[in-house]
């Protein structure tokens, strides 16, 4: 109970607080999409940014732990996607949408706080590895296999600039390579702009909890609720148990296979919304997945935290 009040309650009750400030009309609709754009576009990335620029690269990655962590994501994207298909009879375009559900674990907005208030800000390095290539995996293989299935009669080299596109229009993108960039090319960045930077990165967090409890008030749980189960079982159970599997096959150091599990035991990001959103297929299970398994993430991360130790 001592670890559900001290680490996980906090976050949620930023979340809570964004819900229940929209909805009960104490902070307007139309502030919203300026918060989260705040969020999205420039104070995570800036966070990832930073991150990954002092980010120790030779100590911190570990392919183990990549391996475990995405051979899960993409095992997990293939059941939600032949699942919808066998047991839901979804078309195939809703069936990659929904499999990207499963795919999209939120890493950054529930992963990151979660991990920082269960292990501290020096535990980190595990969370930034995921995170590094989280976006640029998932939308890749998200995007590649969409297309596939839309069937457009693309040439190869339509195809790899329509899923370039996608990519690196992303801000988190675009944050996480600029991080790689400074740090490779072995620059230091100017304290004056590092301490600017330290501000904007402060903010980020809160900024993004809020935005997304402010957001899930407009979603509803609607739409095929066995298909919404499917997801919410397959990202909060099946995904850390692979994970787990994987990891400890693989001899995944201590430290790291926690993150790992951890990460992967989170809900569906918005983001799940979003590439649901810029097919128009599958919205309403991406969106009523998003809000219940948030809400029963609470519950779930709990669990695995109290496994974990």
């Amino acid at each position: 109970m001592q670890l559900l009040l001290d680490v996980i309650l906090p976050v949620f009750l930023v979340i809570g607080a964004g819900y229940v400030a929209v909805w009960r009309g104490l902070f307007p609709v139309d502030g919203v999409d300026g918060v989260l754009r705040f969020a999205q576009s420039f104070a995570v990335p800036c966070l990832l940014f930073q991150a990954i620029a002092n980010l120790d690269l030779g100590a911190a990655f570990d392919a183990r732990l990549l391996v475990s962590f995405y051979t899960g994501a993409a095992i997990c994207f293939a059941l939600g996607i032949f699942g919808a298909r066998v047991l839901f009879n979804r078309d195939w375009e809703d069936c990659v949408a929904i499999g990207f559900c499963c795919l999209f674990s939120n890493s950054v907005l529930l992963g990151l706080p979660i991990s920082e208030r269960a292990y501290g800000p020096d535990q980190l390095a595990g969370n930034y590895m995921i995170i590094a290539i989280h976006s640029p995996f998932c939308y890749g293989l998200g995007i590649t296999v969409m297309e596939f299935v839309r069937g457009r009669g693309q040439s190869s080299f339509a195809l790899a600039r329509s899923i370039g596109n996608a990519m690196f229009h992303n801000p988190l993108v675009i944050g996480i390579m600029a991080g790689f960039v400074v740090n490779f090319s072995g620059l230091m960045l100017p304290s004056v702009v590092d301490d600017g930077l330290s501000l904007i990165v402060r903010a980020a967090l809160p900024a993004a909890l809020f935005a997304l409890g402010a957001v899930l008030v407009q979603y509803k749980p609607e739409g095929d609720m066995k298909a919404i189960a499917m997801v919410c079982c397959i990202g909060l159970i099946v995904h850390p148990v692979l994970v787990w599997l994987l990891g400890s096959a693989l001899s995944v150091p201590p430290d790291l296979f926690r993150a790992g599990v951890l990460t992967a035991a989170m809900a569906p990001g918005f983001n799940a919304y979003i590439f649901a959103n810029m097919y128009g297929r599958g919205k309403r299970v991406a969106a009523s997945s998003v809000l219940i398994a948030t809400g029963s993430s609470i519950f779930t991360v709990w669990v695995w935290l109290s496994v974990l130790g």
